[in-house]
């Protein structure tokens, strides 16, 4: 997929997504929501009975058979069952009924749909640092299932705008039933401004906040990481703009929310009413990053490739709060590496050279361990550095230059 089609797609997928805008997108209620007075709307097994709603299920349904065979979804059984396991457990009365895919595209991202199925970005699953602000995330989305937001939105909308507009975007995605395969960005670019139809009001993403902190809590999560996720998205908006030198884009997650301190008073004012004083409440992180071990590696590649340096460096730098490793000092270097300003170089060495101390470093640190010593003049560390890859990736598509290269 070309770099300018995957940058086509995300900013759709930003401006339009209205609630394909990810969990904890979007501004609060200017009084703030209690999560006791939330109660969920649908019970297990719900179908709708109003004629517009079947009418609008039925063109969900025909969306989610095309997400279901599209070339982006993640095919891993660990990973999607850990996902329905999540969805399963902060799910509220429909959580039998929640059906959720995983889609390789690096934002941070999650899609609730009318009919009870959910879409998560691969780069949302990047960005958490334990399983409890995942659960955070799924569970705000399936409060806006539970509040019945999606249909509120839907007939809201309906109101406002021209119908038949409105019957060209739903024809649009059932179109995509009749043969047009949902395997590009664009596509599901398309599907994200079709999604604008349901766009959420500040009230409704408060609801979504405190019912989501209820379902963690009732879960056995540490319901302040819904807070924690707030504030990490706001910190990595920020670095990214503060590179670029501009304010942060407009059209991104954050613009309609008026004031991020509100935002944080908010969910940690939330996160401390359903707090049982004495009850255990765990983040799961070791659980967590034992489930995305395999994929972290692409994770982070994927993030990396954006070329977005001042995100992703804060990123790493994020997640490195619980320590750093092998594989994070090794992206830090690919970040300064990709940049390839005045004594990136040196940087890119300097995050190489500590990457290969620990027992976690991928081959590629190795190898770029050992280019940067050739360049230095340090053949012979460079040889070794150069020998422990092809140890680690004897069938290296570069192995015969490594090998030419160490004479």
């Amino acid at each position: 997929m070309c770099r300018r089609r995957l940058e086509l797609s995300r900013r759709s997928l930003l401006i339009g997504g209205g609630v394909a805008a990810a969990s904890l997108t979007t501004g609060v209620a200017q009084a703030r929501i209690r999560p006791a007075d939330m109660t969920p709307l649908i019970g297990p097994r719900y179908r709708p009975t109003d004629k517009d709603e079947q009418g609008l299920w039925k063109e969900m349904e025909r969306a989610e058979e095309e997400i279901a065979g599209s070339n982006l979804l993640i095919q891993d059984p660990q990973l999607t069952g850990y996902l329905k396991t999540i969805i399963g457990t902060v799910g509220g009365p429909a959580a039998k009924d929640f059906r959720i895919y995983l889609a390789r595209i690096p934002d941070f991202n999650a899609m609730m749909f009318p009919t009870g199925f959910a879409v998560v970005f691969s780069g949302l699953l990047l960005r958490m640092r334990n399983e409890a602000q995942l659960a955070g995330v799924i569970a705000h989305e399936s409060g806006h299932f539970l509040r019945r937001h999606q249909i509120r939105s839907w007939r809201d909308m309906r109101r406002k705008t021209d119908i038949f507009a409105i019957g060209a975007m739903m024809a649009g995605v059932g179109g995509a039933a009749a043969g047009a395969y949902l395997g590009d960005y664009v596509q599901l670019a398309q599907l994200g401004t079709l999604l604008s139809l349901f766009k959420y009001s500040r009230e409704m993403e408060a609801e979504a906040d405190a019912i989501g902190a209820r379902l963690i809590a009732d879960a056995g999560y540490a319901p302040v990481e819904m807070a924690n996720i707030w504030q990490q998205l706001i910190g990595e908006e920020e670095a990214s703009a503060r590179y670029r030198r501009k304010r942060r884009h407009k059209g991104t997650l954050f613009d309609t929310h008026p004031s991020s301190d509100a935002r944080m008073a908010d969910l940690r004012a939330s996160a401390a009413e359903v707090t049982v004083p004495g009850r255990d409440y765990r983040t799961y992180r070791e659980r967590y990053l034992a489930t995305i071990a395999t994929i972290r590696p692409t994770l982070l590649d994927d993030q990396v490739k954006l070329n977005d340096p001042g995100a992703s460096q804060y990123l790493i730098e994020t997640l490195a709060r619980d320590g750093w490793n092998g594989l994070l000092r090794f992206h830090e270097g690919e970040v300064w590496r990709l940049r390839n300003r005045h004594g990136d170089d040196v940087r890119a060495a300097q995050s190489y050279a500590a990457a290969v101390v620990y027992p976690d470093a991928p081959a590629d640190a190795f190898r770029w361990h050992g280019i940067s010593l050739m360049k230095a003049g340090r053949s012979g560390e460079a040889k070794a550095a150069f020998a422990r890859y092809l140890t680690m990736k004897p069938d290296a598509p570069d192995a015969a230059w490594v090998r030419q290269t160490m004479g």
